[in-house]
């Protein structure tokens, strides 16, 4: 999703060919991003749920089709690890039905140095220091942003005014308001970006961010003219946490989907507005290459854990996922979804007839684009964001099959899929490497 910008970039934008059929096109512009993580998949998929339940039961769960497999469990050395709240420092949250507060209730009376010491602990415990992987800080108590906190977690304006008229008696509504705001937002930011920060100095190899971040609020998705776009507000208040994304080395946008989208082309909208916002806020900082994206999904819809995912609606959460450009996304699981015999046999069934066929079309396809458009140096991302060009196999040319104990994709590209490419998709080039969508096809 990288956008034409002829004025600035006309030195790149001369006249090129693109194929032996001698069409010409402006080249989009992307900026560089963040080298693939796992080595030749330009777009992984990432299995991100407990299932000991399964294995004692001793059904068989086929995970051959996914580039990671990890846990939610706070299993040490994995490739991708969840912090959850209880897991990382001493976070300061309150519990809004009970008002039960720990490590201070709000961040302002937080300690935040006994955090970080708790931290450095935490994540010596669970990440090794020579591996390589994803560190997801998972903190939901709260958002940075004050006008953010609505609903269940207006509870912590209620509390910061509170504290600040505490400190301050002679402060009047208005003013305590405005302290309370100011308090907050200063001392969640030092929690946040703190924190990531020792993340990052301590496992260096691992890319750290925050589940959640960024969202873009973009429900109404049963309203009439649902585009699924970040909203103009949204988008602005997700500029004002830049801090953050400076700090972050990974973006983990979630889009789970409702079984309201069980096969709704309005599903691939949502999905679509939430990646494109988290491609956005990842190049607003000034660095020399963006954060990559990894989009966190369910098999599931969200609102239950009965009910799979049909390949359809694969396509416009996962398939919307890799067109977008991002490196991967993670379908996350709670212990409760695969707890007894007859929810592990659903998975175990749900894998190979319709899940794993369709990671394993996708992954190799974003693969065959980028060695065929981009030397392998690349990603490929949609000309057009707002397309429903997919990065998918043709089925006339290609079979998906099961070999030694691995899916594969068995075939060769026609002419006419390698134009495809060339017609509706861009390269976004790896930090340090070169790579061209201008290729003689």
């Amino acid at each position: 999703m990288c956008h034409s910008n002829e004025k600035r970039y006309l030195i790149y934008l001369s006249i090129l060919i693109l194929s032996v059929h001698g069409y010409l096109s402006n080249a989009s512009f992307c900026p560089p991003t963040a080298a693939s993580l796992i080595k030749d998949n330009p777009f992984a998929v990432i299995w991100n749920s407990p299932t000991p339940v399964c294995k004692k039961l001793e059904i068989n769960l086929d995970f051959s089709a996914f580039q990671a497999v990890a846990t939610t469990e706070s299993d040490p050395d994995q490739f991708l690890f969840i912090f959850y709240a209880n897991r990382l420092g001493l976070y300061p949250y309150t519990v809004n039905s009970t008002g039960i507060q720990y490590n201070g209730g709000i961040p302002q009376k937080g300690n935040l140095k006994a955090s970080q010491g708790k931290a450095q602990l935490d994540i010596t415990q669970y990440i090794p220091e020579f591996n390589t992987g994803l560190a997801v800080i998972d903190w939901e108590e709260w958002r940075p942003l004050w006008d953010r906190n609505w609903g269940s977690k207006i509870i912590y304006q209620k509390m910061s005014i509170q504290f600040a008229v505490e400190n301050d008696p002679s402060l009047s509504s208005s003013e305590a308001v405005k302290v309370a705001k100011e308090q907050f937002k200063k001392a969640a930011r030092d929690y946040m970006e703190e924190t990531i920060k020792l993340g990052i100095k301590m496992r260096p190899k691992y890319l750290w961010g925050f589940y959640l971040f960024p969202d873009s609020y973009n429900y109404g998705y049963e309203e009439p003219g649902y585009t699924g776009d970040c909203s103009e507000i949204e988008r602005s208040r997700n500029d004002e946490l830049l801090w953050l994304w400076n700090s972050s080395t990974a973006l983990f946008p979630s889009a789970y989907l409702p079984l309201s989208l069980n096969e709704n082309p309005n599903a691939a909208l949502f999905v679509r507005g939430r990646v494109k916002e988290a491609v956005r806020v990842a190049a607003l900082p000034k660095h020399v290459y963006t954060s990559p994206v990894y989009v966190y999904l369910r098999p599931l819809f969200r609102d239950q854990n009965k009910v799979y995912l049909s390949e359809a609606d694969l396509v416009r959460s996962i398939g919307e996922s890799a067109a977008l450009g991002a490196s991967g996304v993670v379908l996350w699981g709670a212990s409760s979804d695969y707890n007894e015999k007859s929810s592990c046999e659903a998975l175990a069934a749900y894998l190979p007839s319709t899940l794993n066929p369709y990671v394993a079309n996708v992954t190799a396809a974003a693969k065959l684009c980028s060695q065929t458009l981009c030397q392998s140096n690349g990603r490929c991302v949609r000309k057009n964001p707002d397309s429903d060009d997919y990065l998918h196999l043709n089925p006339d040319n290609f079979s998906i099959q099961k070999l030694n104990g691995k899916y594969r994709a068995v075939g060769v590209p026609s002419q006419l899929d390698l134009n495809f490419f060339v017609e509706r998709f861009t390269c976004q080039c790896y930090a340090g490497l070169q790579c061209s969508d201008n290729t003689l096809i």
